[in-house]
């Protein structure tokens, strides 16, 4: 009795010194009680809860006590018995070097019980410590000697860790499992093994896995990386084939190829890591108000099954180090990011490769050494199952609207997944929205015409300078997650095998990469924040003169946030909860708008300079509204419109916005979804139906009809450049021009129009969108491409220049008819003009 009451005496003393020193963060969410016996299934169970730890430590065992404590879970390293079973602790070590045994004697007498007492189960809860979170294997001893690793701790380094780790050591509670239902499951499907093998190994397969999410695979150093890459069968074939191409030998073929890789590799440094998080997290609570994370339990857990892709939208070059940081923070292994060589710059640069960062060329063309290379390279990181991270864009939106996709490092990933596949991928599309961008103003430049300047060290010092630390908040949305072998499944490609690096892609599994890319943007878009900038950029540059009366600018903040919870765009969409009032606020705050008073009601508006910079806000959120928006414009438009009418004009314009703005529904799908946001708009008042079912809008001049228009009016701006190229191509003729001649116009016209007509908007000229355009019109089939590279159409063209009246008002339709007008001579001096303007841009390029 004597021994027992010291050894909780000893127990007590140890934990509250070790609580002293050390304060280890949780990882994932706060476990549960153990609550077995209060449910039916249970209520005839006896059942304890037991932890699990994979390597045998007494200060992990103390630590783990002292959270089960401060957790009010069961408690660790306290006795428990049950007939003749008697344990002095509930904590099982896998692995325990000092003892020569191949079983861990508690979990076999555990096993034992179990058999032995049916109304016995054992709750085992597996726990995850980390002392520091670097890799094995480091380039130096004392970084071998301050970070946890996949080795197993000595009592000296152990000691060490406790002294240097005491602020960055990590708990995580895994998910229990039943002690009794694994017994079950052994005897059923390995009749063969023991229990006990089976159960031991899958209890260490789990705690591997789990550890692997947060320090990542058993890395080697970065030389040997190299070696190991350079002299791998493939890149020896691709060094033999340059030697043989440019007639060089082949120790001067096998330099080129270390020196692409040095130029790609990444060199990736727990140290490094550890100082940026330190940097950012006071970065980012000096800058911002707040970083918001969102639907993190998605990566979570997938992390330790899957090899994990993110693929964020690419907003700001402050991406790249934002979503490393809220991975790391939340206890996850950082990815290594594909990032452009315009960022390898001296400093910046380096510090990006030691943060996992690999750099890549804008295009691989011309240059087979480097792509079999890049593409090795690519291969071993998923092959060591390497967390990875792109954006899908391929470079910066400068228009706050989702680029194209560009599918080169998508494809290169399923060609590497197909030539060696360890885990499967699963893809992590990621929304990241900010309030104010340090970029703006260049952004702005560079849409209206000014050309991209290069990045480098000054560059970057006169952006820090001018920063204003006025930022607000930045969100980061994890959307839902696009599983490649689904889509492998869908095309039935699941058995497909590349066999080597200069293997390409079939045509199906092409169409497999241009599935998941496209998946992919959807997603993104479907996990979007309606943050108050945001929101209120909508609203206001829906106006003419981007001005509103205060109190109904806050009516139709909330109309719209009305509308949204009403018929929400997706589940993982979010939503900001401050009230219109707030929002206002908010925006003033930020000096984003401002008040004008006066003795009639106070008067809310954009500041001065600030309308073609909050385009991009508004365009991060306008596919949200991009639907219910075509069905106020329709409706407000016309007056009154039966459903039948709306259904069938919407699905006509449907492919080009869902083309436009990633929409998430097939047109087959769409009437329900008409269906419900008309619904929405009857129940918020500004619509209603009449006795035959049809459409209304409020009288005119009421304020449910001011709201409807306000809302309509987002879309029409896409809705007038469908009709300008439509307009331009009809009014020219069958075979008279090309689409790029069409784009091209079409880019003039809108830059035209955007000046004379509201505040220049860059977006209104975007060539990418009239692109977009003239590539649906040809996938659609309403236009058709001759011999000679021009345009030719029928009748189904025609109706669509006959029925735009049916979304646009006459004066819109008078613009565009008057604006695309030209004579045959006007016509051929702007192409002459433009191909010369042209000709001396790539001759200053050059």
């Amino acid at each position: 009795m004597a021994a027992s009451n010291f050894a909780q005496l000893s127990r007590r003393v140890s934990n509250k010194l070790l609580n002293m020193v050390v304060k280890p963060h949780l990882i994932g969410d706060t476990p549960t009680q153990n609550n077995a016996q209060n449910t039916e299934q249970h209520q005839q169970k006896t059942t304890f809860t037991v932890y699990v730890l994979q390597s045998h430590s007494r200060s992990n065992a103390m630590l783990l006590d002292n959270e089960t404590e401060r957790l009010k879970l069961d408690p660790a390293l306290v006795p428990f018995q049950y007939q003749d079973l008697k344990e002095n602790k509930s904590i099982i070590f896998l692995k325990k070097p000092t003892e020569k045994y191949s079983f861990p004697p508690r979990l076999i007498r555990l096993i034992e019980a179990c058999e032995k007492y049916t109304e016995l189960d054992i709750r085992l809860v597996p726990v995850t410590i980390l002392w520091g979170r670097a890799p094995d294997k480091e380039d130096s001893l004392l970084k071998l000697l301050f970070t946890d690793s996949w080795a197993t701790p000595g009592k000296v380094k152990q000691l060490i860790n406790i002294g240097l780790h005491s602020n960055e050591t990590y708990i995580e509670f895994h998910d229990a499992i039943s002690l009794r239902e694994m017994i079950d499951f052994s005897k059923q499907n390995h009749p063969n093994l023991s229990p006990a093998t089976h159960i031991l190994t899958q209890l260490n397969q789990l705690l591997d896995s789990k550890r692997a999410a947060v320090l990542g695979p058993d890395l080697s150093d970065r030389r040997n990386v190299v070696n190991s890459i350079i002299k791998s069968r493939d890149i020896q074939e691709a060094i033999l084939q340059e030697s043989l191409r440019n007639k060089i030998s082949t120790d001067q073929a096998e330099r080129r190829a270390i020196a692409h890789l040095d130029e790609i590799a990444s060199d990736y440094s727990a140290s490094t890591v550890r100082f940026a998080d330190s940097s950012l997290n006071r970065l980012w609570t000096q800058l911002y108000d707040g970083v918001e994370v969102h639907h993190f339990n998605t990566v979570r857990e997938l992390a330790d099954k899957y090899e994990i892709i993110y693929t964020p939208c690419h907003r700001s070059h402050i991406d790249y180090l934002l979503l490393s940081f809220v991975i790391y923070q939340r206890g996850l292994r950082v990815p290594h990011v594909a990032a452009g060589n315009n960022l390898n710059i001296p400093f910046v640069g380096q510090l990006l490769r030691g943060g996992g960062a690999f750099f890549m060329r804008r295009t691989f063309q011309g240059a087979p050494l480097y792509s079999a290379v890049f593409k090795e390279y690519l291969y071993s990181i998923l092959s060591r199952n390497t967390p990875l991270e792109y954006f899908i864009e391929g470079g910066r939106s400068r228009t706050g609207r989702l680029l194209a996709p560009r599918t080169g490092m998508l494809a290169m990933t399923v060609h590497g997944h197909l030539r060696g596949r360890s885990k499967p991928i699963v893809f992590i599309p990621t929304y990241i929205g900010y309030e104010r961008l340090m970029e703006g103003a260049t952004y702005v430049g560079e849409m209206e015409g000014k050309p991209k300047e290069a990045e480098s060290i000054l560059g970057i010092l006169k952006t820090v300078r001018k920063i204003e630390k006025i930022f607000g908040k930045v969100h980061v949305n994890f959307g839902e997650p696009v599983f490649l072998d689904d889509i492998l499944a869908k095309h039935n490609l699941s058995d497909s095998v590349i066999e080597r690096n200069q293997d390409s892609l079939s045509p199906e599994l092409s169409q497999v990469v241009t599935d998941a890319a496209y998946r992919i943007m959807e997603n993104i878009n479907r996990a979007a924040v309606i943050n108050p900038v945001s929101l209120l950029s909508l609203i206001l540059l829906s106006t003419t003169k981007h001005t509103l009366d205060e109190k109904t600018c806050i009516a139709q903040l909330e109309f719209h946030k009305k509308l949204f919870q009403l018929a929400p765009y997706d589940e993982r969409t979010i939503v900001t909860d401050l009230s219109g009032e707030d929002i206002i606020a908010y925006g003033l705050k930020l000096k984003l708008i401002k008040r004008i008073q006066h003795v009639l009601g106070d008067i809310v508006a954009i500041e001065d300079g600030q309308a073609i910079l909050l385009t991009y806000f508004r365009n991060n959120i306008l596919h949200l509204f991009c639907l219910p928006s075509l069905i106020a414009a329709l409706v407000s438009h016309n007056g009154r419109i039966s459903q039948k009418d709306l259904n069938n004009v919407i699905k006509a314009l449907y492919p080009f916005l869902q083309a436009e703005f990633f929409l998430k529904w097939q047109r087959e799908d769409l009437e329900p979804v008409i269906a419900q946001y008309c619904d929405a708009l009857v129940s918020c008042g500004v619509m209603s139906r009449n006795e035959n079912g049809d459409l209304q809008s409020p009288l005119p001049n009421s304020e449910y009809f001011h709201q409807l228009n306000l809302l309509g009016r987002p879309v029409q701006k896409s809705l007038e450049r469908y009709f300008m190229a439509v307009t331009l191509i009809h009014q020219r003729g069958q075979g008279k021009l090309s689409t790029k001649q069409v784009e091209d116009l079409s880019h003039l016209l809108g830059q035209r129009l955007s000046a004379l007509h509201e505040f220049n908007s860059p977006e209104s000229f975007d060539r990418a969108l009239f692109q977009g355009f003239l590539k649906v019109l040809a996938q659609q089939e309403f236009i058709k491409i001759n011999e000679q590279g021009l345009i030719e159409f029928d009748q189904r063209f025609d109706n669509i220049a006959l029925n735009a009246h049916l979304v646009l008002d006459e004066d819109t339709l008078n613009m565009l008819a008057h604006i695309t007008t030209f004579s045959d001579e006007e016509l051929q001096n702007t192409l002459e003009t433009l191909a010369n303007q042209k000709s001396k841009l790539r001759k200053k390029l050059k």
